[in-house]
């Protein structure tokens, strides 16, 4: 596989941010864009601070105060913005100096001026962080978008050399995409929208990440999605930026956001996804090792395997995102194609999938009420793998000695711990929150629901494929004891009672006592002898 990690020394050398994250340009992106040519929100995370560039401040600092005889007099003046206690006047003071940065006076200079314009004077860098932190109050935002700031914001993007300062301009816009009537605003500005898509080739990761919150909160506002959907499919070119940022990526933060902004456009829009898992098809697998250097055909799945593996050699809890775009993928033939098809990507998918839910996700030692928090990023982990296990059951991998009695463990240690979580307490003394309670736990019912029904399919195809052997193994080790085999039939019945039955004939065959006590225990079924 192309742009691995470990092999890009030369791109990352270049790339390294003071965190050890990594984000990058790929071969053949568009260059700086020039000034002319153009559910709910995510929750925004606390600022960075200037110093580090990825640490997190401990404090939301205002605008300095003015002096008591000012204030009052500026209060009396009506210069305080909406009902907050910031200033117009300096507010207009920040917006005036960072036009005057991307001035065309200030942009005609020398080679040594050119490196100066990479870094932030820090006296307007404080001063502009503080208009990142105004801009999570509404009526400050909207007195941004009134004072026309997206344009001034536009200008410094398209113009400045300056990482951190593109990194705020991109997290104030962010700030304000959150409020509805302002993203409408935004979104509708295509000038805007060519900015912002081409920060996308940015070779900053805090700059990479806040551009994706941003992008992922005008797609999570119904209104204007589907602009943005349209937009980012007219540029090819992202596609490559998504691919090498996820398979090139250290920085966990920059790559669960890309990957929150991929699982988000998936699921807006099938056809989108197709032409993604698509690209890079039809490359020749016999094409000369000079040329994909120079031009690297980036893959979708394979690059979905890299993100997933960085992200959980950091946090394991952090998946859930990736699993999700793997079990979206798989709801149509050519996602499920590309995952069982490439010649290693489908066995380190499986190998990878396959050690979280037998060595990770809900394990013996954990208590069942884990379930709650790992049941979505269960259901994406367990859909993917039923996937694979049906589309392509020859694989050496799949061998059914190799891979059914831990996978049969797995399903239904999570099956007992759901039975665990669903068993409502018999008195409340809280009776006060019932509503609260009756909503929550409807949603909870729901998405057990769900992995319920995943795990049921799955544990049914993998009897169905038992053999006589495996059985015997399963019964001697402990993975099909009496215990474990009436929680599955507990699940299983009565939807699936002629897969039942059938596992029931081979195990008379193996332990004919078991069969015996498990009929009886079940008399709904009814098995030939």
């Amino acid at each position: 596989m192309g742009w691995v990690r470990s092999s890009h020394l030369g791109w990352l050398a270049k790339l390294r941010t003071a965190g050890g994250a990594v984000g990058g340009v790929p071969p053949g992106a568009p260059g700086a864009l020039a000034l002319g040519c153009p559910s709910s929100p995510p929750q925004l995370p606390a600022r960075p601070s200037s110093a580090g560039r990825g640490k997190v401040m401990d404090r939301n600092p205002s605008p300095p105060p003015p002096g008591r005889d000012q204030e009052e007099e500026e209060v009396a003046g009506g210069d305080c913005i909406g009902s907050t206690v910031y200033s117009k006047h300096w507010l207009f003071g920040v917006l005036s100096g960072l036009i005057q940065i991307v001035s065309p006076e200030n942009t005609k200079s020398n080679s040594d001026d050119e490196e100066q314009q990479t870094e932030l004077d820090e006296e307007m860098e404080n001063e502009i962080c503080r208009v990142w932190d105004m801009s999570m109050d509404e009526d400050v935002a909207l007195f941004l978008q009134e004072f026309n700031a997206p344009d001034i914001f536009m200008g410094v993007l398209a113009k400045s050399k300056c990482p951190r300062l593109r990194e705020i301009c991109v997290g104030i816009l962010g700030n304000m995409a959150c409020f509805q009537e302002i993203c409408v605003s935004i979104s509708s500005d295509k000038n805007l929208g060519q900015v912002l898509l081409h920060c996308l080739y940015d070779s900053d990761p805090p700059t990479l990440l806040e551009t994706s919150r941003l992008l992922l909160t005008c797609l999570s506002q119904a209104e204007v999605a589907s602009v943005w959907v349209e937009r980012i499919r007219e540029h090819s070119a992202i596609y490559d930026s998504i691919c090498f940022i996820m398979s090139s990526s250290t920085n966990v933060d920059l790559l669960v956001k890309v990957g929150e902004v991929v699982d988000k456009l998936f699921d807006l829009d099938e056809k989108l996804m197709l032409e993604w898992v698509r690209n890079g098809a039809t490359q020749p697998l016999d094409q000369p090792q000079e040329e994909s250097e120079e031009q690297p055909v980036f893959r979708l799945v394979p690059c979905i395997l890299e993100a997933a593996k960085q992200v959980r050699s950091e946090n394991p809890e952090w998946l859930d995102v990736y699993m999700h775009i793997l079990q979206l993928l798989t709801t149509v033939d050519d996602g499920i194609q590309a995952i069982v098809h490439c010649p290693d990507t489908g066995k380190d998918i499986w190998n990878l999938l396959f050690d979280l839910v037998c060595h990770e996700f809900c394990q013996s030692d954990d208590p069942p009420i884990i379930l709650q928090e790992q049941k979505t990023v269960l259901a994406s982990v367990f859909s993917v793998l039923s996937a694979i296990y049906a589309s392509q059951t020859e694989q050496e991998y799949l061998k059914i000695e190799k891979v059914d009695l831990p996978l049969i463990d797995s399903l239904i240690r999570v099956l007992q711990n759901m039975e665990q979580c669903q068993k409502k307490p018999e008195n409340s003394a809280e009776s006060n929150t019932g509503e609260t309670k009756k909503t929550d736990l409807t949603q909870d019912d729901f998405h057990l629901k769900i992995l319920k029904d995943i795990l049921c399919e799955f544990l049914s195809n993998i009897f169905q494929a038992l053999t006589k052997e495996t059985v015997a193994q399963g019964v001697k080790e402990g993975q099909l004891s009496k215990q474990k085999c009436s929680s599955a039939f507990q699940n299983l019945l009565p939807f699936y009672s002629p897969v039942v039955e059938d596992f029931i004939k081979i195990l008379r065959e193996v332990d004919k006592v078991l069969a015996d006590d498990l009929e009886k225990s079940f008399p709904s079924l009814k098995v030939q002898t």
